[in-house]
């Protein structure tokens, strides 16, 4: 019986090594969602510096990072919000894990966030304090832009604004 034991534990150890590589890219996957899976998880309105707004379905996405972490945006309705915070705030971002956004850390959270015409990408507490400002990239190839929308990249995914861009990236 001890003779058998050793080839055993080697083929188990064998297993588990060639499974492994399956089971983290399975993890990592994005799915950019769509239809009934996007309606379950964006919000019908979002709490923004004293107010809320609704949210605009046809300008929302959400990706979903392995099989439960999810990156949550939409554009809001800013008409009741005065001028100088409608040229900030165009939107709601949410995640629920940690993410990196044009190379820089955001914690989990619920946001305000902007793309401003100096090419910055602004995310805002609720209070709208500003707490991280990345430059964007512009994709001038991109046919049929839409206000808001998410693209699947590499590992992560690309939250568009017309054709400008930040890229977004699980933690």
């Amino acid at each position: 019986m001890t003779k058998w034991k050793q080839p055993s534990i080697t083929l188990l150890a064998l297993l588990i090594v060639c499974a492994l590589p399956g089971f983290v890219a399975a993890q990592g996957s994005v799915t950019v969602l769509a239809g009934a899976e996007l309606t379950q998880v964006v919000p019908p309105g979002f709490y923004f510096q004293g107010r809320s707004a609704p949210v605009q379905m046809r300008n929302a996405a959400a990706a979903r990072f392995g099989s439960s972490r999810y990156v949550i945006a939409g554009l809001v309705d800013t008409a009741g919000y005065a001028a100088d915070v409608r040229e900030r705030y165009q939107g709601f971002l949410v995640t629920d894990s940690t993410i990196s956004i044009g190379g820089s850390e955001l914690s989990i959270g619920a946001y305000g966030f902007g793309f401003t015409s100096d090419g910055k990408f602004l995310v805002m507490d609720l209070s709208g304090k500003e707490i991280l400002s990345v430059a964007s990239a512009k994709d001038a190839q991109l046919k049929g832009p839409r206000p808001l929308m998410m693209k699947k990249s590499g590992d992560g995914i690309q939250l568009f604004s017309g054709r400008n861009y930040v890229s977004i990236a699980a933690k």
